[in-house]
């Protein structure tokens, strides 16, 4: 017996061919360049076609922008299990199936070495609100055939990236007529705080009270323990979107005394102004004009989050959008 090889791709679970096409980008960003975490401005960008559509297609299409969770990375877009399709390979038998609208999506990356942006600027992280709104949708519009405008263009994320879809359309209505929000981080009170008391105590028990300790022994490490130690990983990674130390670049203000868990009130004042549910009524005028808004999350979600959509629904109904 012999082994040879052969030419083609291996076939499922490893690899299902795909009826339309993937285009696996590297972009260059000029706002990302220099910023406070010293992280990557050369970024993957994924970009689906569906089946027969070319770059030259003649009848433009409607886009839809999709962004990651906390960690995520492009790559786990792509990542297999023994008896089920990946993301990308259901997306593609949406379309193959014609189940609905040929439309152009695209997979932003916008991780950073604190986990993640929650997609807005932030002093301590970078301008990942202008890079997805300023730098890929205009660049995805030049190269593929898109409806460049707004009631042609949408948002759709899970997790931060709900969080994302939520709040990047209310800051940037200029950019997305749509969104749809899976589980996205909302109701801070619920989704956030009660995880304040478990970060409290595993600094103080594991890394001598100090989150500068706790990076230290991160970038030290060999393994992780994300299972047990994510939570205060993720919490300071939030702090820096949302309640960044304007004297410290890369640094973030608590908005919890990490000795005790006790509430940081003028801090926590910072994180609920980020808060979709609370933002709602502010930018009214914008979600009024939304033309489809799409929430949802699993009943029993650990963070609490099928609340949250159900507070930022309760919103959305108050101001009539």
């Amino acid at each position: 017996m012999s082994l040879s090889e052969v030419e083609g791709v291996v076939g499922a679970p490893w690899a299902r061919p795909l009826a339309g096409t993937l285009d696996q980008l590297v972009v260059e960003s000029d706002v990302l360049a220099d910023n406070p975490l010293g992280d990557p401005a050369r970024r993957p960008l994924y970009v689906y076609r569906p089946p027969g559509v070319e770059l030259d297609h003649p009848k433009p299409l409607p886009t839809v922008h999709v962004i990651q969770g906390f960690t995520g990375q492009l790559d786990m877009w792509l990542s297999h299990s023994a008896f089920e399709p990946n993301m990308i390979e259901r997306l593609d038998a949406m379309f193959a199936a014609r189940a609905c609208p040929d439309a152009i999506v695209v997979f932003v990356d916008a991780w950073t070495s604190r986990g993640g942006s929650q997609f807005i600027n932030s002093a301590s992280i970078g301008r990942y609100l202008d890079y997805l709104c300023d730098e890929v949708v205009p660049f995805v519009d030049d190269r593929y055939p898109t409806l460049a405008s707004r009631d042609h263009r949408g948002l759709a994320g899970k997790s931060s990236g709900g969080y994302g879809a939520m709040v990047v359309p209310m800051l940037r209505g200029d950019v997305f007529g749509a969104l749809a929000s899976h589980a996205g981080d909302a109701l801070f009170e619920c989704c956030y705080a009660p995880t304040f008391p478990e970060v409290a105590r595993a600094l103080r028990d594991h890394f001598e009270g100090s989150y500068e300790v706790f990076f230290e022994r991160l970038a030290g490490a060999d393994h992780f323990d994300y299972g047990r130690y994510g939570a205060s990983f993720e919490m300071y990674g939030y702090a820096c979107a949302y309640s960044p130390d304007l004297n410290q670049p890369g640094a973030a203000l608590l908005p919890f005394d990490v000795t005790t868990g006790r509430l940081n009130d003028d801090v926590w004042a910072l994180w609920l102004e980020h808060d979709p549910v609370r933002m709602a009524h502010h930018h009214a005028d914008v979600l009024r004009s939304m033309h489809r808004i799409y929430l949802d999350a699993g009943k029993n979600d650990e963070y609490f989050l099928d609340l949250g959509a159900q507070a930022f629904a309760r919103e959305l109904s108050k101001i009539g959008a």
